[in-house]
């Protein structure tokens, strides 16, 4: 089961926001910022048009509450993450966290990939004033953790850059894996390919993988 796929839904208002922010999530996804409508948004929840303007008052405020979604939740598990920690314990599960997002929500991945690509636009001050910050926290803490020998010495962004690169791979590419692959990508397959990917990169920051990606 997905349970990220689902916004919290406990009254008739938030179970509305809900299917709104699945909805426009697909068509974002489908059509990019410029392409998608609030109409194809509210046809897909099943809602009037007014009711998706009452939630959000207009397409760039649903877009950006989608962005800024799926980057809290990617960075979520490593926002916690101290010069104090286990650097194998940390990045594995950051790298799960990552591919369990890519195989749960796949469109807000698209989604996101298509607003970088095409420059960032409606982002930039994001970017700036907390993105940038959260990158900079975390690079921090992966340059204390080479410090300390806990690590290889290699530059904290190309590791990060990576990690995205390689475990949002699997929801901005996933028609491309399903074709190469002869078949669509199951829980297990997605189990195995993690597995796989923490073991890559572990290894070659010179960690130990833990036993539960073994």
């Amino acid at each position: 089961m997905c349970a990220s796929k689902n916004y919290k839904e406990t009254s008739i208002g938030e179970l509305n926001r809900s299917k709104i922010l699945n909805a426009a999530e697909k068509e974002f996804a489908l059509h990019g910022f410029k392409g998608a409508r609030v109409q194809q948004i509210a046809d897909r929840a099943e809602l009037p048009k007014t009711n998706v303007l009452y939630y959000f008052k207009s397409k760039e405020s649903l877009y950006l509450a989608l962005l800024e979604d799926i980057l809290r939740l990617w960075n979520s598990r490593f926002d916690e993450a101290t010069v104090g920690d286990d650097p194998a314990e940390v990045l594995a599960h950051y790298i799960a966290d990552k591919m369990e997002i890519s195989r749960c929500r796949p469109d807000a991945s698209k989604m996101f990939a298509l607003e970088i690509i095409n420059g960032a636009p409606n982002l930039n001050k994001f970017f700036k004033d907390q993105h940038a910050s959260w990158m900079a926290g975390r690079v921090d803490v992966i340059k204390q953790w080479i410090d300390q020998g806990k690590l290889v010495a290699t530059d904290p962004h190309y590791l990060l850059f990576n990690i995205w690169a390689t475990s949002q791979h699997y929801a901005d590419f996933s028609i491309q894996i399903n074709e190469l692959r002869g078949k669509p990508m199951t829980q297990t397959d997605f189990s195995e390919a993690t597995n796989n990917l923490v073991k890559l990169i572990l290894t070659g920051c010179g960690l130990s993988v833990p036993t539960e990606f073994e």
